[in-house]
């Protein structure tokens, strides 16, 4: 058995080698740091020992630490914007990241094609702290394009930061600016990999384009998209911090509409340094995620198996 091991490992030591750099970055970037969930358990105290001294000698105090997400009149507010924005970006981010795919295949020439897309996919590297500078310079009180144009029409400056109502509108929107660019590139490469036959097939039996793309296009996309939405449901108790707290610049008149779970314990972590209280959240985050996942792949392969992740 040692043998057979042995020398299929010697066999295909080519490929091995090839996956070792990302086994050995998961390894110690993804499963290692699973050990330090228990610190979610504990009242997290340095040492001058070393970390791992830390950890042992910190008190044990069980749930604690999970009380602070619950226990507060904001524990509705934080899950409520998590959820609900969270939900838009998903539904409304696939629906726009696919129309853009498919507009982006049928631009006849391909070094304009290539234009666009890559217009469309440069606002993905921006960091949050650019772009909430770039929505300040349309949003400022003072010199802000959006109040400009509004004063050209007799209209009285707005307090865009001081005012909550706009924002759901706003965090959505540039969120979709920012993020649909880096996913439609996803469902573009798989549209180029449909057999062009079915279209060729599908004209000469007299089907317009919007018939071509109802009938092949989106079915060929669908485990695609199925994969993508599965995914992006395992992070839906996940915040983009910047997003959330550069683009409002942190206005405490904005936090009904903005305070999500991320910058809620990120400034609790800055008032109270509770370590643990962090890392409980990341962890309610995952098990939550893992759970939304595993029931929603579940649900996939009953409908449709070869969809389904696993």
């Amino acid at each position: 058995m040692i043998g057979g091991f042995l020398k299929n490992l010697f066999k295909n030591k080519v490929m091995l080698l090839m996956v070792l750099p990302g086994t050995l970055w998961f390894l110690f970037f993804a499963y290692l740091p699973m050990l330090g969930t228990i610190i979610a358990f504990k009242q997290y105290r340095y040492s001058r020992d070393g970390f791992l001294a830390s950890i042992v000698q910190s008190k044990w105090v069980g749930f604690d630490n999970f009380k602070f997400l619950f226990s507060t009149n904001d524990a509705y507010v934080i899950t409520r914007n998590t959820l609900l924005y969270n939900v838009a970006f998903i539904t409304l981010g696939l629906i726009l990241s696919v129309i853009l795919a498919v507009v982006l295949s049928e631009i006849a020439n391909k070094k304009l094609a290539k234009v666009y897309q890559t217009g469309m996919f440069l606002p993905y590297f921006l960091s949050w702290v650019v772009v909430g500078y770039f929505a300040f310079s349309f949003l400022s009180m003072d010199r802000g394009m959006l109040n400009q144009i509004t004063g050209w029409f007799g209209m009285d400056p707005i307090q865009w930061y001081s005012d909550p109502k706009y924002w759901p509108y706003f965090l959505v929107l540039i969120f979709l600016w920012k993020a649909v660019g880096y996913n439609s590139v996803v469902y573009l490469a798989a549209i180029m990999g449909i057999d062009r036959s079915l279209y060729e097939a599908a004209m000469i039996d007299g089907a317009s384009k919007w018939q071509q793309i109802r009938s092949i296009t989106i079915p060929m996309l669908k485990p695609i998209i199925t994969i993508m939405t599965l995914l992006a449901i395992g992070k839906i108790f996940y915040a983009d911090f910047g997003l959330f707290y550069q683009v409002p610049r942190d206005s405490g008149t904005l936090y009904s509409v903005t305070n999500v779970i991320d910058t809620y314990v990120y400034r609790g972590l800055k008032t109270t340094g509770e370590i643990g209280m962090s890392t409980a959240a990341g962890l309610y985050q995952s098990v939550v995620g893992f759970v939304l996942v595993m029931t929603s792949n579940y649900i996939v392969r009953k409908v449709d198996k070869d969809s389904a992740l696993f």
